[in-house]
């Protein structure tokens, strides 16, 4: 089973927490537990600098992986993490939550800084943002970790005064990245959501109720309003266009079905197979060797 978090609440457990969390939270977070897929529910922002191992985020939208160096900058809302360690036998990042309240306070004290924005200020998309680290970013983490080091629960002012450090350089060098981050409402954002979701993982291995889970949707909301989206049930759908993916790799770019499989979701080579043989009516290999092109599936 899957682990289920929801931060940065479980990070911060009462027992060792005297404050309860306001509008900001700083965490180191350390791991030395084999790789596993978790559920995770994002109550706030969140900076998220990877110090070791790597990453592989699922959001509505295409995954990203995440090496050690790099960070991300994420809206509140559901993930599906992957954690994997390093070749030392660590996963270490820094975190660093804020709530919208404190991200809006910054655009309206510094309203000028929009001008760099360009046409990606207020898209409409639900951001994740991943930047490469540099020396300013390195030293950052590095004043933050000193600063842990001597008082583990550090006062809001300080906190407040350092993400705004942080995010008076991200203007001043990803203007267009950070100000995607605001986006306005849209009337049609959960259908959005949802797209970005299933076809951002048509070629990875998860789940309807995963996919669900990201669209932050039960799984009877998210199946009528996938049926309502693409005029079918999603498990058939998403079974359909996986297949028409395999079709072109075979058919177009002559890989062979063991080099297939994994490209389109699935874990081993058996199921690609049965899947494949009930959608086209001929396994994989067949399929590649025959002389004509069959039709797409209905």
């Amino acid at each position: 089973m899957k682990n289920i978090f929801t931060i940065p609440n479980d990070l911060f457990p009462r027992d060792i927490c005297p404050v309860p969390i306001d509008k900001t939270a700083i965490r180191f977070h350390y791991s030395s537990l084999p790789m596993v897929k978790n559920r995770i529910t994002i109550n706030k922002n969140l900076f998220s600098f990877l110090l070791e191992g790597e990453k592989v985020l699922h959001r509505p939208g295409k995954p990203l992986k995440i090496h050690a160096g790099q960070f991300l900058m994420l809206a509140e809302g559901n993930s599906l993490m992957t954690e994997q360690l390093s070749a030392g036998g660590q996963y270490i990042s820094m975190l660093f939550f804020f709530d919208n309240s404190v991200l809006n306070n910054f655009f309206l004290k510094y309203p000028g800084l929009s001008e760099n924005a360009g046409h990606s200020y207020g898209r409409g998309e639900e951001p994740v943002v991943c930047f490469e680290g540099d020396g300013f970013i390195r030293s950052y983490v590095d004043s933050l970790q000193r600063m842990l080091e001597a008082t583990p629960f550090l006062q809001e002012e300080l906190q407040l005064l350092k993400l705004e450090e942080l995010l008076l350089y991200l203007a001043a060098n990803y203007p267009a990245a950070l100000y995607s981050f605001r986006p306005p409402q849209q009337p049609d954002a959960g259908e959005w959501k949802l797209r970005a979701a299933v076809e951002g993982n048509l070629d990875h291995t998860i789940t309807v109720e995963e996919l669900a889970f990201l669209c932050n949707m039960s799984i009877s909301t998210f199946k009528r309003k996938f049926a309502r989206t693409y005029g079918m049930p999603p498990n058939k759908w998403l079974l359909q266009k996986r297949m028409e993916l395999a079709a072109d790799l075979l058919l177009h770019q002559q890989e062979k079905p063991s080099e297939v499989y994994h490209k389109v979701g699935y874990e081993n080579h058996s199921s690609f197979t049965q899947s494949f043989k009930q959608i086209y009516g001929v396994t994989p290999k067949e399929f590649q060797a025959g002389a004509v092109e069959p039709s797409r599936p209905q």
